[in-house]
């Protein structure tokens, strides 16, 4: 075991990271961010689905999105139809989101598509996906991985933590989620 290597964040170099919009854009949309959306005191979701869109997002049709959620890059962000963002939900999008139609994230939900990489003395920055496909519900205050599908009508039951795919139509509880139940869906 080699430790007399350390980390050393001052060689900490993320500039290969493509942000996707010019300096001018992501500041911009910091501010929207922070008033419009982070803000507990906006509860209105239309003009949310509005700002969203303006600033390169795809958003379905009927999507609430629900006082404080935070949003890092509204242009990595693919949302569907009938999609619920509860309170406080913090969509970390480092890299690109695809929320698919009919899926729930409940409150304080933590969307992470990016992390480092502690075996690097440099800490480089480590970016993935994260697919949420049709159905699927994310109970409050559950942390979602970078690289993780989550399968259709799946459920992640809250404070649990998602680091690998979750399989359709299955419960999953715990950190790390582990398959609990077949979820059966009755009229």
């Amino acid at each position: 075991m080699n430790t007399t290597v350390k980390t050393d964040l001052s060689s900490f170099d993320n500039s290969d990271y493509q942000v996707g919009k010019s300096k001018l854009i992501v500041f911009l949309w910091y501010f929207f961010n922070v008033i419009f959306f982070i803000n507990p005191l906006n509860p209105f979701s239309g003009l949310k689905v509005v700002l969203l869109r303006l600033f390169g997002a795809e958003i379905g049709q009927n999507v609430t999105i629900k006082p404080a959620v935070s949003i890092k890059y509204p242009w990595k962000l693919v949302v569907g139809n009938h999609v619920w963002l509860g309170e406080k939900v913090w969509i970390d999008n480092l890299d690109q989101v695809k929320i698919a139609d009919n899926c729930c994230i409940s409150q304080g939900t933590l969307l992470l598509c990016g992390s480092h990489d502690f075996t690097r003395s440099s800490f480089d920055l480590k970016t993935g996906k994260i697919t949420l496909e049709e159905g699927v519900w994310i109970g409050a205050k559950s942390i979602i991985y970078k690289n993780t599908n989550c399968g259709s009508h799946s459920v992640l039951a809250m404070n649990s933590v998602v680091v690998t795919d979750l399989e359709s139509y299955w419960v999953y509880r715990g950190n790390p989620a582990e398959k609990i139940f077949e979820r059966k869906i009755t009229d």
